[in-house]
């Protein structure tokens, strides 16, 4: 009976230690994580990207419908093509990074979760930070777990798990307060973002 017992709770600590959540580090030191974004008006189109992403997210592959976290980005690292545009991009009209230096996404769930070995898919629920205004936000995501792979993208240098989260959706400059009387046959009002970013988990 003692060795039942001991069993029992030695399979009950194991399945609640495999289901912890885990946190993983959005803060890339390869600095290859990144956002592109990307206005499309009828008379110019504009492109850049931003690399100065941070944040944690908690997520267990058992249980993706509990994934929390929050995502930053750096405005300042916002980058375009003309010195000039990243002149005005980084001014008081645009982005104004001197007054609202993130742009912060806070995951609250997970919904419509299909998973197929390591992917897993769903609507993201959150909400979305610019310029001091919060909208919420419900996206399409693809989020990839890959276990002990943390060493082959750090060259063996670090142990642990990998999170891919990959992303695209669109917002609407002007419901942020991003140089809205800007004429919109120039200047879009909608930004198309894309985000493809890699969190890791270190193990000892």
């Amino acid at each position: 009976m003692k060795l039942l017992l001991t069993s029992l709770a030695s399979l009950v600590l194991a399945s609640s230690l495999a289901a912890a959540p885990q946190t993983f580090d959005f803060k890339d030191p390869k600095g290859v994580n990144n956002v592109a974004f990307k206005l499309d008006a009828p008379l110019e189109a504009i492109q850049g990207s931003g690399n100065g992403i941070s944040g944690t997210v908690e997520f267990d592959p058992a249980n993706p419908s509990a994934a929390k976290g929050r995502i930053v980005l750096a405005t300042k690292s916002l980058q375009v093509p003309n010195p000039l545009m990243k002149e005005h991009l980084d001014g008081a009209q645009w982005m104004d990074v001197a007054t609202h230096p993130e742009i912060v996404f806070e995951l609250k769930s997970l919904r419509n979760i299909k998973t197929s070995g390591d992917v897993t898919t769903g609507d993201v629920i959150g909400t979305l930070t610019i310029k001091g205004v919060t909208q919420e936000l419900v996206t399409h995501v693809t989020a990839t777990y890959l276990k002990d792979k943390l060493a082959a993208r750090t060259n063996g240098q670090m142990k642990g798990d990998l999170l891919v989260l990959r992303t695209s959706f669109e917002v609407f400059r002007t419901q942020y307060g991003i140089n809205p009387g800007a004429p919109q046959d120039k200047v879009a009002d909608k930004i198309e973002l894309t985000l493809s970013i890699a969190g890791a988990a270190p193990k000892p």
